[in-house]
């Protein structure tokens, strides 16, 4: 049974950092794709930033030179690095994974940018 275990979530002012960690577990297959999503209030859930195994990343406009994600090398946990947060930041954030049987979810965790 796969799982995404998640941590890092909080409360921090604008312009603050926060980083967020997913650790994934339980596949018989490699995790060809990890990334992040948010839902912010009101809001549809949107791709924040993903990885490869290969290396290749791929980031939504709003994040671009502010989020940096990695993987270790193992490929079985991917960071975000958020910096430079700002109030529309704010949201619940899901890690992702993709194998080829599937796609699994983080049960989230709650960013909270504000003064």
């Amino acid at each position: 049974q796969v799982q995404l275990v998640e941590s890092g979530g909080g409360l921090v002012q604008p312009g603050g950092s926060l980083r967020l960690s997913c650790a994934a577990s339980g596949s018989m297959f490699r995790f060809v794709v990890m990334g992040w999503y948010r839902q912010g209030p009101g809001k549809q859930r949107e791709l924040v930033a993903q990885m490869t195994v290969g290396g290749d990343t791929n980031y939504a406009d709003s994040v671009k030179g502010r989020f940096t994600i990695s993987r270790d090398n193992a490929k079985t946990t991917v960071s975000l690095q958020m910096s430079s947060l700002k109030p529309e930041d704010t949201g619940v954030y899901y890690c992702s994974a993709r194998t080829v049987g599937g796609t699994y979810w983080g049960q989230g965790t709650q960013v909270t940018v504000s003064p």
